[in-house]
C-alpha cells in the first residue's frame, strides 16, 4: 500500500529540502511505495496529514524535525476524531535535534529509517494534549518555552548550539512566574521557574527535562521547580543534560510526577510550546491530558 510522505523543506534550516533526494533514494531502496507532498507554510503539515487520512492512506510519514512530527500527528488525529486511529505513523528524521527519533531509537540514517518503515512493525504510542493541541515528545511553560521563543529569533546560529545559546540568554533575563498546578494526585501553588511536560525524556537535543517519561506507560509525566537566582539556574543546567543518575530532578527544589491530567494557571502569562513549536507567546490557563496508545507508531523491531 502506498505511503504518504509529508516533507517539511524548512526543517533543519532548509536542510531537509537538500536531503530530499537522499530520502527518496532510501525509500526506493527499501521497497517503500510512496507519494510525496511538500508543506508550504507553518501548519500546512496538519492539513496535509488530515487529507491523507481522509483519502485512505494506511501509512503517513513525517519527513522533517520534531515540529514536523507534531503537525502530522495533529492532522492525523483531527481526521480520526473520536474514532480509533488505524493509520500508521512513521518518521524520517531530517530535523535539527531529532529528539523523538532518538527517544524512540529510530535511526537517523535515512536508509536505516526507511528500512524501519518498510518492515511495518508498530507499537501503540501514547499521545499527550494541551488544550486543543496534541504533542508527541514534550511541551512546557515558563523558562523552557522562553528558550524556544529565543532560539526561533536566532537566524545565524544552527544546530544544538542554537538551543544552548538561547538557554544562556534566557537565564540571564531570569523570568519568573507564580503558578497553581493541580493534577490527579496533588497540587502546588507558588513560585515556578519552569514546568516541563514529557511524553519522552529528552528535548532540545541535549536536555533531559523529564528524565523518567515513558511514551508507552499511559502516563503524563511532568517536572516543576523554582530557582530565583541566575547562579543557581546556571549551576543546575549541566544536570539537565544527564539522562540518568545526577539529573536535576534529584535537586530538592525540583519535583517530578506521573499522572493522567494536569491543570496550570500562570501569573503573569507564559509562553507555551509543543514539540519545540511555540504555539502561544502569552497564555494563562492550560489543561494537559494523555491519550494512552493512541497512535500506531512505526518502530524498530525490539
Amino acid at each position: 500500500m502506498t505511503a504518504r510522505i509529508i516533507l517539511n523543506p524548512y526543517a533543519n534550516r532548509w536542510g531537509a529540502l537538500a536531503q530530499r533526494p537522499e530520502a527518496e533514494a532510501a525509500l526506493q531502496a527499501a521497497g517503500v511505495e510512496y507519494d510525496l507532498v511538500v508543506s508550504e507554510y507553518p501548519g500546512h503539515g496538519i492539513a496535509l496529514a488530515e487529507e491523507a487520512v481522509h483519502k485512505g492512506y494506511e501509512t503517513v510519514i513525517a519527513a522533517g524535525g520534531d515540529s514536523t512530527y507534531n503537525e502530522v500527528v495533529n492532522g492525523m488525529l483531527r481526521a480520526a476524531g473520536d474514532n480509533p486511529l488505524e493509520v500508521r505513523f512513521g518518521i524520517l528524521p531530517m530535523g535539527t535535534a531529532n529528539d523523538l527519533a532518538d527517544n524512540l531509537s529510530i535511526p537517523k540514517d535515512l536508509s536505516a529509517a526507511a528500512q524501519v518503515i518498510a518492515r511495518g512493525h508498530t507499537r501503540p504510542l501514547d499521545i499527550c494534549q494541551v488544550n486543543d493541541r496534541y504533542f508527541v515528545n514534550n511541551s512546557a511553560v515558563g523558562l523552557e518555552t522562553a528558550v524556544s521563543v529565543q532560539q526561533t529569533k536566532m537566524k545565524r546560529t544552527k544546530g544544538i548550539v542554537r538551543y544552548l545559546l538561547a538557554t544562556l540568554i534566557v537565564i540571564a533575563r531570569n523570568p519568573q512566574w507564580h503558578m497553581r498546578l493541580e493534577w490527579d494526585g496533588g497540587e502546588y501553588d507558588g513560585p515556578v521557574t519552569m514546568v516541563s511536560v514529557g511524553n519522552n525524556p529528552r528535548t532540545g537535543g541535549i536536555f533531559y527535562t523529564v528524565p523518567h517519561a515513558n511514551p508507552f506507560d499511559g502516563k503524563l509525566s511532568f517536572v516543576h521547580g523554582s530557582m530565583t537566582r541566575r547562579i543557581d539556574i546556571l549551576r543546575i543546567l549541566p544536570r539537565i543534560m544527564k539522562p540518568g543518575e545526577g539529573n536535576y530532578v534529584e535537586h530538592p527544589v525540583v519535583h517530578e510526577y506521573h499522572c493522567t491530567w494536569l491543570k496550570i494557571h500562570a501569573t503573569p502569562e507564559t509562553p507555551l510550546h509543543t514539540d519545540g513549536e511555540v504555539i502561544a507567546e502569552a497564555i494563562s490557563d492550560l489543561e494537559y491530558r494523555v491519550h494512552p496508545g493512541r497512535v500506531p507508531m512505526l518502530l524498530p523491531v525490539e
